[in-house]
């Protein structure tokens, strides 16, 4: 899982990853978009789940995080389907739309993150 930061025209911190795991990108870039309280949230979250059979999730404008004592689930609600409103032949698995990662990598690149924001 490769990434890397920068800072767009505006100054606000971007996140880009590699393929098949864009969306954690999309969900920094959407979601977190500099707000430190909710890494805080999931960083705290994601304490008291490891290790435990718990779960949790976050539902934010246009991406959920699910996590669990191994892994974070970062999902577009676009992917929502009810009943078959999709197209036969069209597949629910986008890898724009679905990442997986292990918890401790994402809490690294959570951890990067702030570093980058705070410019260290």
């Amino acid at each position: 899982m490769d990434y890397e930061f920068m800072r767009d025209i505006t100054g606000q911190v971007q996140v880009r990853f590699s393929m098949g795991h864009e969306v954690i990108g999309h969900w920094f870039n959407e979601e977190v978009r500099g707000d430190l309280s909710l890494l805080d949230e999931v960083e705290a979250q994601a304490a008291a789940v490891y290790g435990t059979e718990r779960q949790w999730q976050r539902e934010g404008r246009e991406y959920t995080l699910w996590l669990d004592g191994e892994e974070v689930m970062i999902r577009a609600n676009l992917l929502e389907f009810e009943g078959d409103e999709m197209e036969e032949g069209m597949s629910y698995y986008n890898e724009e739309s679905l990442s997986l990662c292990g918890v401790e990598d994402f809490l690294k690149v959570v951890a990067q993150y702030r570093a980058f924001l705070k410019g260290r």
